[in-house]
């Protein structure tokens, strides 16, 4: 399993000493490099020094990436997808970064507002060790036996309600993301899902995402779609 995957944690207090140009260069350079799930679907990726919300405000950061994108059918899905892009590199490089569901920008743009990342120098460490992932046992999010399911069980999700389920059979993993709810809306269900497959995504050779008919249905749940 890609290593930064195992060891990648969602960072919550940042050094407020400024990254500099050099590093801010890199971000944009990644941001150019971006793989989208839905290439048909137009995105935007623009670097902020401000965001509104509580948990931006408390955690020291002053760097954020801002998410917009059209609205249509897997557009939340392809965020969370290029988003965990990011979130995986940021550890990599090692900065911290961290999903923020409740924030939003300082100014519009042409596209819809999706969401924020938080992202800069970490107070502490930007990495953490495997048994110190509070996540639910593969047991209660799959079925059926894939190695690239350890890689899905290990994302983060929002407010870690870890809202999915994968079945696995015959080299496929058909992904399902829990109905919405108040705790889960549907928004941050998607996003959910877009992120948990770019795990998989990286520990996949050709990777594909289809929509299959005839899948069974799953009490609770809402079918997205097959990793094939």
């Amino acid at each position: 399993m890609n290593e930064i995957i195992r060891k990648r944690k969602s960072t919550r207090r940042y050094d407020k000493a400024p990254l500099g140009e050099a590093a801010f260069s890199k971000v944009s350079e990644k941001l150019g490099t971006l793989t989208p799930l839905f290439p048909d679907i137009k995105y935007s990726v623009t670097i902020a020094d401000k965001t509104k919300g509580l948990l931006a405000q408390g955690s020291g950061a002053s760097s954020f990436l801002v998410f917009r994108s059209e609205y249509k059918e897997g557009a939340y899905e392809n965020i969370g997808f290029i988003g965990q892009q990011m979130d995986l590199w940021f550890s990599e490089n090692g900065l911290g970064s961290c999903w923020l569901g409740m924030a939003k920008p300082n100014e519009g743009g042409d596209l819809s507002y999706v969401i924020s990342m938080a992202f800069g120098k970490p107070v502490g460490t930007a990495h953490r060790s495997l048994a110190d992932f509070n996540r639910k046992p593969l047991s209660e999010i799959s079925d059926g036996s894939d190695p690239r399911l350890e890689a899905a069980r290990l994302a983060p999700s929002g407010m870690n309600t870890q809202g999915w389920y994968f079945s696995a059979a015959d080299g496929k993993i058909r992904c399902y993301r829990k109905k919405p709810g108040i705790i889960a809306p549907e928004k941050l269900g998607c996003i959910d899902m877009g992120i948990a497959l770019w795990h998989i995504a990286s520990e996949t050779e050709n990777f594909r995402f289809i929509q299959e008919s005839g899948v069974p249905e799953r009490k609770g749940f809402i079918y997205d779609g097959t990793v094939v």
